[in-house]
């Protein structure tokens, strides 16, 4: 059975398609030439039902002058049979869909990514038809992201690189800045993005403190609180919570924060003050500079 990590590290390439664009630049320093559309296709390959074959997303990304054809797989362990697979998937998506293509591999395994980053020979031996060699992300060449601002630019990113580390100790200070980076988008997309970052912690310790954090946000409760008809309370409970993000931004940051600011801080209930606190704290060097 697939488990939810597994789906979790290829589905954040079909939540933010453009991510694919910009893992190739910022991570394996292979960028790709601007795209015009990214759209995830039908990852089905089959030209017989007799054998399944199916990779994990397909994304179609058109480009000048050329198009490609992303496979981004997620592997959790090394197989055998699995650089096989791989030449197919490579062959038939690249015909099926008249594009160049590419393989991602990601993993969360340190020796799975080495093992998945060979030169997979296919053929006589020393003899190779055929050399698969997939791009790999993996915790060996991804770098950690803990800084608030540059999770609060990319959170797409961010999510990746915490999965990638899921195993690793470096993963808490990524969850630690992606709690709050994930309050600064559309509460809707950031509960959706919240529960498939927990899918892909799962079995790792780094889930149970994300849950923790998750606890203290107010978007997993928000479609509860509008069922209840509690719009003040919802209103109260956004204001609260974006005025501990003001505070949390400022304290991550080593910025001194007084009684006297933390309670004006707390006692604000402008959604508008807070967002603009919020912004010039990301840079404020004193916590009086968020009410200038």
């Amino acid at each position: 059975m697939v488990s939810l990590y597994h789906e979790a590290l290829h589905r954040i390439f079909q939540e933010d398609t453009s991510l694919v664009a910009r893992a190739f630049d910022r991570l394996l320093g292979a960028a790709i030439p601007e795209p015009r559309k990214i759209s995830v296709v039908d990852s089905d390959l089959n030209e017989c039902k007799a054998i399944v074959r199916r990779g994990d997303t397909l994304l179609l990304v058109e480009a000048d002058p050329d198009r490609y054809v992303v496979i981004v797989e997620s592997q959790t362990e090394t197989a055998d049979d699995k650089p096989l697979a791989w030449a197919y998937y490579l062959s038939h998506a690249a015909a099926k869909y008249d594009a160049l293509p590419a393989l991602l591999v990601i993993s969360r395994s340190r020796s799975t990514a080495g093992w998945s980053r060979q030169f997979h020979r296919l053929g006589l031996p020393g003899l190779p038809s055929l050399i698969v060699c997939p791009l790999v992300l993996g915790p060996d060449n991804v770098p950690v992201i803990t800084d608030l601002a540059e999770a609060c630019q990319d959170v797409s990113l961010t999510i990746l690189t915490a999965l990638i580390h899921a195993c690793d100790s470096e993963v808490g200070g990524i969850l630690n800045v992606l709690a709050p980076a994930l309050s600064t988008i559309d509460p809707d997309i950031a509960k959706d993005l919240a529960e498939l970052t927990e899918a892909g912690l799962q079995g790792t310790p780094a889930q149970a403190l994300w849950r923790a954090l998750m606890s203290a946000m107010t978007f997993p409760y928000q479609s509860e609180l509008r069922s209840l008809g509690h719009e003040e309370g919802l209103a109260e409970g956004r204001a609260k919570e974006a005025a501990r993000m003001v505070l949390r931004v400022l304290e991550r940051r080593g910025v001194a924060v007084s009684e006297q600011t933390r309670d004006r801080v707390l006692d604000c209930t402008d959604p508008a003050t807070l967002e603009r606190w919020f912004d010039r704290a990301l840079e404020a060097t004193t916590a009086d500079e968020i009410f200038d």
